[in-house]
């Protein structure tokens, strides 16, 4: 494939999700003989202060960040913790994450969560805009069981679908609506003694997946950073498109 020899050197994925432990062994080890590399982080707590509180107590982000460090080793990782006891956050703490990955020079930001309510689209696009502005690609899912999410079905952001056929080691381009789309695996790292089944899963990982093949085309064409809104998305998955597996429609296996 095209993008392997690339691993995702100097760009910053910017991580939106319950924080990060770095010592964790698959942040430690990424499976490739490197050592993730964990720049810093902010935290959001429920009342809108920020702090420097981004260890994970979850461990969905940790799961999240040790699967985008077994795709693109050499990335940045920038931690925004925004889940606290639950998976769940709300629309101001969402759009605030964004702005803060924006003001942590992220290159990629990977967001594993969104919103179904499209009430929300004004702030979502507004969210969106800043990021392209500043130069920041969002990647997230855009439509997953016939159910559209914000902000990836926007059109400056790379959707994900979520493909069980897909490898853990490769992604797919297909098409969706009349988007172009990033399929990709919905399976984490895999876990020593630990089944698949019993792993965590889902449409989450496929976008942490996702994220980091994203990332290797990020270094593969520096300058697309600068392309102009919406444009840049559709320049990150043509230089995808050059080295993928063209998917054709399959049917989950599995819910998520």
């Amino acid at each position: 494939m095209y993008l392997d020899r690339f691993t995702g050197r100097g760009v910053r994925v910017a991580v939106i999700d319950s924080g990060v432990h770095a010592s964790h062994p698959h942040i430690a080890d990424t499976g490739n003989g490197a050592r993730g590399t964990i720049i810093g982080g902010v935290a959001i707590r429920d009342d809108g202060s920020l702090d420097d509180d981004y260890v994970d107590r979850l461990g969905h982000g940790t799961a999240v960040t040790a699967t985008i460090l077994e795709k693109a080793p050499d990335v940045a990782i920038v931690a925004v913790k925004v889940f606290w006891q639950r998976l769940a956050t709300d629309m101001t703490t969402l759009v605030r994450a964004i702005d803060e990955a924006c003001a942590r020079d992220a290159t990629v930001i990977n967001l594993s969560l969104g919103t179904t309510d499209f009430r929300h689209l004004a702030a979502m696009e507004a969210a969106a805009k800043r990021a392209t502005d500043s130069g920041a690609l969002i990647v997230a899912a855009g439509e997953d069981q016939g159910v559209r999410w914000l902000p990836g079905s926007l059109s400056n952001a790379v959707p994900v679908k979520l493909d069980w056929a897909c490898p853990r080691e490769a992604y797919r381009i297909t098409g969706d609506r009349d988007r172009t789309v990033l399929a990709a695996s919905g399976y984490p790292r895999e876990i020593p003694g630990v089944s698949r089944e019993r792993n965590l899963k889902g449409i989450s990982f496929a976008v942490a997946n996702a994220t980091g093949f994203v990332a290797r085309a990020c270094e593969a064409c520096p300058g697309r950073r600068d392309a102009s809104r919406g444009g840049r998305a559709s320049a990150i998955i043509e230089t995808l498109a050059s080295g993928a597996t063209q998917a054709t429609p399959s049917r989950s296996t599995q819910r998520n």
